[in-house]
């Protein structure tokens, strides 16, 4: 039986025929979505900084905190934690350009950072300084410790079972919730009409995530497939678990962002986002979801449906795809 996990240098190297049609489609479609952040004139963003309040500016440095150096834990845990443990070439091709996606987005924040007065050693420091910042960095470190560790052995129940624990950790939490999070956040500016082209930054940065999520998935659900004896109740409560924590974590984050809230936005209406999403993921990963409250941000539920069109108020196309193909 074809499996897609495995260990073997010379297994993969040879990508016809596709064993895992999905993952080729994405790979084709990540490469149609290449982009790159000083396409976007940022520095036109610069008047509506000025005129943001304390809160505002404090709210952008904390995503800022945050994103940056997310991004590049994001490529280590696929460094040691999921390309060592694919067989498949389809996947890999598509897992290094991801990996590309991921150091690319860390250089559109770091011109966010270059553009903005952003206070550089603040923003730097956060991730470490800031408790709420430091737990959820610190949640998924440990998943990274264990794929790295030689007593790990994906051929056991064991093994496979930690391969997946670190896919929900990264693709599914920090990628498909954390991330979304922050996306709702710095796209909310755009809805009151600032940091326009900010946003047309965080609309490519979504494009690419959504692709990040739909890999994950596909890859979780096939490893659950192919290896049903690690699907076991207990697992999947500690799964699950993992979810429902990551939310407090989150709504504890949230508070610190936004202590006084914003215009049209607040830590309560961030946290209710996030139990949203949770609920999605769940659902994703076929459990029942466990908040089940409204979106209180239907405008990002299209936003990915929206990229197509090009914004008149904007010099770039959002939907920023070379060579695509007709739907």
């Amino acid at each position: 039986m074809t499996s897609i996990l495995g260990t073997g240098i010379q297994e993969g190297l040879l990508l016809k025929p596709v064993t895992y049609p999905w993952a080729m489609e994405l790979y084709d479609q990540a490469v149609a979505n290449t982009w790159f952040p000083n396409e976007i004139q940022l520095g036109e963003d610069l008047q509506d900084f000025a005129r943001m309040s304390e809160d505002e500016r404090q709210a952008l440095t904390f995503l800022m905190s945050y994103f940056n150096p997310n991004e590049l834990l994001v490529n280590k845990a696929l460094a040691f934690g999921v390309y060592p443990y694919v067989n498949a070439a389809e996947c890999h091709l598509y897992l290094a350009k991801q990996m590309w996606e991921e150091a690319n987005h860390c250089m559109s924040f770091e011109y966010v950072l270059e553009t903005f007065p952003i206070n550089r050693e603040q923003a730097y420091e956060s991730h470490v300084t800031e408790p709420s910042m430091a737990a959820k960095e610190e949640f998924e470190v440990k998943y990274i410790r264990r794929m790295t560790e030689e007593t790990l052995d994906i051929t056991t129940v064991e093994g496979k079972q930690d391969f997946v624990r670190n896919l929900v950790a990264y693709n599914v939490i920090l990628e498909g919730i954390w991330f979304y999070s922050g996306f709702m956040v710095a796209l909310s500016f755009r809805q009151r009409n600032l940091l326009r082209n900010f946003g047309s930054l965080i609309d490519w940065i979504v494009r690419d995530e959504s692709l990040h999520l739909k890999f994950g998935i596909n890859l979780i659900l096939t490893v659950l497939d192919e290896n049903p004896e690690i699907a076991t109740d207990d697992f999947a409560d500690e799964i699950r678990q993992m979810v429902l924590d990551a939310v407090e974590m989150e709504a504890a984050y949230n508070r610190d962002m936004l202590p006084n809230g914003i215009l049209g936005l607040n830590a309560d209406y961030i946290n209710q986002y996030v139990q949203y999403l949770a609920d999605r993921r769940l659902e994703e990963l076929g459990f029942e979801p466990e908040y089940r409250v409204a979106n209180p941000a239907k405008w990002m539920a299209t936003a990915n449906d929206t990229l197509q069109l090009v914004n008149f108020f904007e010099s770039t196309n959002t939907a920023y795809e070379v060579n695509a193909k007709a739907e």
